[in-house]
């Protein structure tokens, strides 16, 4: 998949490896834990396959900058790939599979491995939320037609919501099995 995004972010405008791995590490949204030499690796590879041209920019005193851009066979592979049908999403959830197992733990220790786990996807939220105004790629306040604006914000929605129901449910979760303890708590004193 780096491949096709790459492609997407290059068909946006020219750029070097650096200026990727800066997108990627910049954005919640092409978020990608790949490292460096993945991303040089697969512009490469690209470069190879015809998909994207390679301007050498020779600088003072620096080394020189290689510019990637889209070639029209890249444009076309990009268009297939959007083209192409729904892939299964990808479901892994670490905190899920721990809680599959959490009740070995004490409550405190539960409630603490929640707590956490809700300010994480608060801080997550929020930084989608600060990313959205001031994203660089991807901002519908910078796309060229109505069309890709309105794509644009129903993408930054569906992660605004997906952080949003992430806390809620956790809060909620919390709140259940707090309520649960101290129900349990006061019918043992009874």
């Amino acid at each position: 998949m780096i491949e096709n995004v790459i492609l997407g972010i290059l068909s946006l405008q020219p750029l070097t490896g650096y200026d990727l791995k800066k997108v990627f590490m910049d954005s919640t949204l092409l978020y990608w834990s790949g490292n460096n030499n993945e991303i040089y690796r697969t512009l490469l590879a690209l470069h190879r396959r015809g998909l994207l041209s390679c301007e050498v920019q020779y600088q003072e005193s620096r080394p020189p900058r290689k510019v990637y851009a889209l070639t029209e066979a890249g444009e076309t592979a990009l268009a297939e790939w959007v083209k192409a049908g729904a892939e299964e999403p990808q479901l892994r959830h670490s905190l899920l599979a721990r809680l599959a197992w959490a009740d070995a733990l004490q409550n405190d220790e539960l409630d603490h491995v929640l707590m956490e786990a809700e300010d994480d996807a608060k801080n997550r939220l929020l930084l989608c939320q600060v990313q959205q105004r001031a994203a660089p790629y991807l901002n519908p306040q910078k796309a060229r037609t109505e069309r890709e604006r309105q794509l644009w914000e129903g993408i930054w929605d569906y992660w605004l919501d997906f952080y949003k129901h992430e806390v809620d449910w956790l809060a909620r979760l919390r709140a259940g099995l707090k309520a649960d303890q101290d129900g349990k708590e006061h019918t043992a004193e009874g």
